[in-house]
């Protein structure tokens, strides 16, 4: 086939984005995606949101790419409207883990619409098609081996996108660039980012970061796997920040206020990377069977749990923590304990440790909720480093030519921090698609 303007690797938020931008920029467009269908981990998401403002993010994500993390926040406006422009209903603004804006919308629509705009722009959406490997011409990326239903071919382009979702299905990669034992964690995502986009991206001498990056997730109960996806928003334990989380060691060992997110990070750190999550009927009441975000289903994550074989209890007073299964490898007592002077601070306006940032009130409204929990791993930070343009770049910091990256296969933007996945999707797949069109 003749060369085309933008040859795009995935077909899920960033891909799809970057592609159905560039089709109606006039550019021609190849999409090429490994699995069945478009839409990836989108279609298991609900909304789109990020930091307010660059004062916000530079705050809560101080480590990453201080240029990335201005980008997403200073262009995520225009990604709304772009979400609105190819039909897709998008809700009003609501807070999203206490510091964030957002908006929720239908992710399969917009997947669809998509793809809809780059066949109807002229452009192709190829299915069940693998990249063998790109192909590069006196320094440049000019295209790539494409393996589909047909048969191999070799597609030139002028620009080459990577926007394979990641690689957080790779056993040997998670392994090694988050931590080991981490191909133990369940995942909650698509089961084709498999590091198809890392790999191809470092085989050209992509740089990559960031070191000890961490992984965006969510606690989940222990003992219970995913029977669909809908159990990766069902199981997520996000009423841990209103929680008490205790190690092996029967210690608190994290301020769980700041997020649940980061709360599954330190606990991946922790011994046998499982802890108890304690709550008692306020936290329950307002924060497990009510909605985490505004105009979210509400789901009893506690009772979900129960039924589908998770370590969990009810105890009717705190005495009865004292009679924690010995099989589970907890203390009772000595966790009974620590609640009792965890209320004891708060009763008296004490500083607690470690910190209560956010939520430093007492558990003391019984019964009291328990439930084991481990992390689940939604994809990692680590990944191809780029520029505010998307363009991925080499050891000596300077683009690589023809070669772009968008959404969770990049790294540098998150540094043990989170902001938005599909916030950051959107964004990079919109500046991709603008850079294509140079």
């Amino acid at each position: 086939m003749p060369e085309i303007d933008l040859l795009v690797i995935g077909a899920g938020m960033a891909g799809l984005t970057a592609a159905a931008r560039a089709a109606t920029q006039g550019l021609r467009t190849v999409v090429a995606e490994v699995a069945e269908d478009v839409g990836g981990s989108a279609r298991f998401a609900g909304y789109a949101w990020t930091a307010p403002s660059r004062e916000v993010i530079d705050e809560v994500d101080p480590l990453g790419d201080e240029t990335l993390r201005h980008t997403l926040v200073d262009k995520f406006a225009d990604g709304v409207e772009w979400i609105r422009s190819v039909g897709v209903d998008v809700m009003p603004a609501v807070q999203v883990l206490g510091f964030g804006r957002g908006h929720q919308f239908d992710t399969n629509h917009y997947v669809d619409a998509c793809r809809r705009v780059v066949v109807e722009n002229g452009g192709e959406v190829r299915l069940r098609t693998r990249t063998e490997r790109l192909l590069v011409s006196e320094g440049r990326v000019v295209g790539a081996v494409l393996t589909g239903p047909g048969g191999t071919e070799e597609v030139r382009a002028r620009w080459t996108l990577l926007a394979t979702g990641g690689f957080q299905n790779d056993p040997e990669l998670v392994e090694e660039l988050v931590g080991r034992a981490a191909s133990s964690m369940l995942v909650r995502s698509n089961p084709t980012s498999a590091g198809a986009g890392y790999r191809l991206g470092t085989t050209v001498g992509a740089s990559t970061g960031g070191k000890d990056a961490g992984f965006y997730g969510h606690l989940i109960p222990s003992g219970v796997p995913f029977a669909s996806p809908a159990d990766f928003v069902d199981l997520s334990l996000y009423y841990s920040e209103h929680a008490l989380l205790f190690n092996l060691r029967n210690e608190r060992f994290a301020d769980e206020t700041l997020g649940d997110h980061l709360t599954t990070m330190e606990l991946f750190d922790q011994p046998e990377a499982r802890g108890l999550l304690v709550c008692d009927s306020r936290v329950f009441r307002q924060w497990v069977v009510g909605s985490y975000v505004e105009g979210a289903v509400a789901v009893d994550k506690f009772a979900l749990a129960s039924r589908r074989g998770g370590r969990v209890g009810l105890a009717e007073t705190l005495d009865e923590l004292d009679y924690l299964p010995e099989e589970w490898g907890y203390d009772g007592p000595t966790i009974r304990a620590a609640i009792e002077a965890f209320n004891a601070t708060a009763a008296s306006g004490g500083v607690h440790s470690p910190a209560r940032a956010k939520d430093p009130t007492a558990l003391v409204d019984g019964p009291w909720y328990v439930i084991e929990c481990v992390p689940a791993i939604t994809f990692p930070f680590h990944g191809l480093r780029i520029d505010s343009e998307a363009r991925v770049l080499d050891a000596e910091d300077a683009p690589i030519p023809g070669l772009l990256c968008a959404g969770s296969d990049t790294g540098g933007l998150f540094q043990r921090a989170y902001a938005g996945g599909l916030a950051a999707a959107l964004v990079f797949g919109l500046q991709a698609a603008a850079t294509a069109g140079t």
